[in-house]
């Protein structure tokens, strides 16, 4: 279970990662769906958290050579922001996409408590349609 949880945070931070893989082989295993949920779900909301963590203090770099993003990059990531605002993060499931969201969620100061909500209601969705699709899919092929 231990390493579900690593592999779960390092796949939500900008480092790349397997957890939904690792999900289901271990429910292939016969772990307990409840328990797998639980620890991929915290796993991964933690590091978002962290990728939100981050962006709270990226902005104090931005002036300088290495900073990621251009003035312009981030002018216009925070008018896509602010039109779509908070709710993207419930897009925080989705490859490519979600991490880079999380961070932004942290440049433009999204309230902590709004971002662990949204983040586990994404995180948590995308773990339980995993569990279902093992049911439905692999649960022949784990015997």
């Amino acid at each position: 279970m231990l390493s579900l949880f690593v592999v779960a945070l390092v796949s939500a931070t900008l480092l790349p990662g397997g957890s939904e893989v690792w999900l289901a082989r271990l429910w292939c295993l016969g772990e307990p769906e409840l328990v797998l949920w639980l620890v991929a779900t915290s796993g991964n909301t933690l590091g978002s958290l962290i990728n939100v963590w981050m962006g709270r203090y990226a902005r104090r770099f931005q002036n300088r050579r290495w900073f990621p993003a251009s003035p312009r990059g981030l002018a216009r990531a925070e008018h896509w922001y602010l039109r779509f605002g908070e709710w993207s993060l419930l897009l925080s499931w989705a490859p490519v996409i979600g991490d880079p969201l999380t961070v932004l969620a942290g440049i433009f100061r999204l309230p902590w408590w709004r971002a662990i909500l949204l983040i586990t209601l994404a995180k948590g969705t995308r773990y339980a349609v995993v569990l279902y699709l093992a049911q439905a899919w692999l649960a022949p092929l784990c015997s």
